[in-house]
C-alpha cells in the first residue's frame, strides 16, 4: 500500500465504533469496580448445612460450598442472610417438636460462626444501623431468615423467641402445606388446606408485625400471598423469587402479586436460580451437561448420588464427595463453554430484574443467590463472582443510585419500616 494511501470510509467507521466501544466497556467495568467497593450487597438467602458450623470444619476456610467468608471476601459480597430451613413434615406435635429442635441447632450453629470461629471477620445485624456500622469497620455481615414457620407449632410465642435469636423474616410455609398457610405446590395437585391462610396464619400475621419479623412470600401459594400482604400492617419480602411472567413456575410471583407487593411497600428478591430463571433453557444445558458429566464419572469410577443421599453423609466423607463432584462438573462445564454451551446465566438473571423493575419500580426490587440451597447461574455460581451481578447491571444503564438500591438499599428500607410497624404496635 502506498504511504499517501488513506483508509476506505466503511473501515473507518468500523474502526471507530470499535474503539468507542471498546472505551465505553473499559468505563463501564472501572465504574462497576468503584460502585462495588462502596455500595452495600446484600444476598437475602443462603442455606447452610450445620456439619460446616464447627471448630474443625467452617466458613472461615474455602469450604466445597457456594458462600464461605473467603468467597464473600473475593467477591465483595458484604451480607449474607443465613437461613434456619426446616422442611416440611407433619402437623402433629410430634412433627413440630423436632422442627424445632432442627430450627434451635441452625440458630446455634449460626451463632457459633459469629461469636466463636470468625467474631474478627464477621459479625450479626439485626437492623439497619448495624448493616451499615459493621459494613464500614470492614467485616462481613450476618443476617438470619427462617425458611418455613412449621418449627413455631402452634405456640406463637415462638416468634418472638426466633426473633430475640435474631431471625428478622420468616415464611409461613415451604414446600408443603403448613398449619399456617398453603404452599405454592398445592398446584401440583390442586389440594388446598385452606384456599390462602388458617386462622393460625393470620394470628401468625399479627405477632409478626407486632415483633419486627418480616414476612416472606416467596414459598407460600398465591392465595396465601394475596391474603398475607392484604393483612399484613408492614412491608413484605419475596427473599428469593422471580418474575412468573418470564419463566411460568409455581415458585415465582405472577404480576398481580407483584403489583400487590409494590402498593404493599414491600421488596421482591430476584433469585439467581437456573430453573425459575429459565427452565426451558437449563433443562436444554442440563441433559448435554448429564450426558458429558456421567461419561467422564465412569471413566473415572466416581459414581453420582442424589442430593438427598449427600445431606445423610458424614461431614468428611460429603467433604471429599463433593471436591470431586465439583472439581469434574468444572471440567464438564468449561468443556460445554467451549462449546458455547454456557445455560442460564447472569444475563438471564438481570432480565428478570428488569421485567420487575419495570413492572413495580427500581424500590421494590432485589438481588437473591439461593447459594447451597440449589441456586446460581453462569457467572454467578458463587459469591466469588459476586461483582458480575454489578457489572451487569452498570451495562444495562443503572445509575449508581439504582444499582445500590437493588443491591440492598431497598432491603434496609423495608426491615426499616417493618421496626417502626412494631414499635407502634408494642407501644399500642
Amino acid at each position: 500500500m502506498k504511504s499517501n494511501q488513506t483508509i476506505p470510509p466503511l473501515l473507518s467507521i468500523l474502526f471507530s465504533i470499535l474503539l468507542l466501544q471498546c472505551t465505553s466497556t473499559n468505563e463501564q467495568l472501572e465504574r462497576a469496580k468503584q460502585l462495588h467497593e462502596t455500595v452495600i450487597t446484600i444476598d437475602t438467602h443462603v442455606d447452610i448445612n450445620t456439619s460446616n458450623f464447627t471448630a474443625d470444619r467452617n466458613y472461615t476456610t474455602d469450604l466445597p460450598t457456594q458462600v464461605t467468608l473467603p468467597k464473600m471476601e473475593e467477591g465483595g459480597l458484604d451480607v449474607a442472610w443465613f437461613i434456619v430451613y426446616t422442611g416440611q413434615d407433619t402437623l402433629s406435635e410430634e412433627g413440630y417438636d423436632a422442627a424445632y429442635e432442627n430450627a434451635i441447632d441452625k440458630f446455634d450453629a449460626i451463632h457459633r460462626l459469629i461469636n466463636e470461629y470468625a467474631p474478627d471477620r464477621i459479625e450479626l445485624a439485626v437492623n439497619s444501623e448495624q448493616v451499615r456500622d459493621i459494613q464500614a469497620r470492614g467485616k462481613k455481615v450476618a443476617m438470619i431468615g427462617v425458611e418455613n414457620a412449621y418449627p413455631i407449632g402452634t405456640d406463637l410465642s415462638r416468634i418472638k423467641e426466633f426473633h430475640e435469636r435474631g431471625a428478622r423474616y420468616m415464611s409461613l410455609s415451604h414446600n408443603g402445606h403448613s398449619q399456617f398457610c398453603d404452599s405454592n405446590t398445592g398446584e401440583r395437585d390442586d389440594v388446598w388446606l385452606y384456599n390462602g391462610l388458617s386462622d393460625l396464619g393470620k394470628q401468625a400475621i399479627v405477632e409478626m408485625n407486632k415483633w419486627g419479623m418480616l414476612i416472606d412470600i416467596s414459598h407460600p401459594s398465591k392465595e396465601s400471598n394475596m391474603q398475607t400482604m392484604a393483612l399484613s400492617k408492614a412491608p413484605v419480602i419475596a427473599s428469593h423469587s422471580s418474575a412468573r411472567a418470564m419463566n411460568d413456575v409455581s415458585r415465582n410471583l405472577d404480576d398481580e402479586e407483584l403489583l400487590a407487593l409494590k402498593e404493599n411497600g414491600g421488596v421482591v428478591q430476584t433469585v439467581a436460580f437456573r430453573s425459575y430463571v429459565d427452565s426451558e433453557k437449563h433443562a436444554q444445558w442440563q441433559t448435554a451437561s448429564d450426558e458429558l458429566f456421567d461419561a467422564r464419572a465412569s471413566a473415572l469410577g466416581f459414581e453420582r448420588k442424589s442430593w438427598a443421599d449427600i445431606r445423610t453423609m458424614e461431614a468428611a466423607d460429603r467433604d471429599q464427595y463433593m471436591t470431586q463432584y465439583r472439581a469434574l462438573q468444572a471440567e464438564v462445564n468449561a468443556a460445554m463453554s467451549e462449546k458455547g454451551q454456557y445455560g442460564v446465566d447472569v444475563s438471564d438473571f438481570i432480565d428478570h430484574l428488569d421485567y420487575m423493575v419495570d413492572l413495580i419500580g427500581i424500590n421494590h426490587v432485589g438481588i437473591s443467590s439461593d447459594f447451597d440451597g440449589g441456586g446460581g447461574v453462569h457467572g454467578w455460581d458463587d459469591a466469588s463472582e459476586t461483582f458480575s451481578i454489578t457489572l451487569e447491571l452498570v451495562k444495562r444503564g443503572y445509575s449508581d443510585e439504582e444499582i445500590t438500591k437493588l443491591w440492598g438499599a431497598n432491603l434496609l428500607r423495608v426491615l426499616d419500616e417493618v421496626e417502626a410497624v412494631a414499635a407502634s404496635m408494642q407501644g399500642s
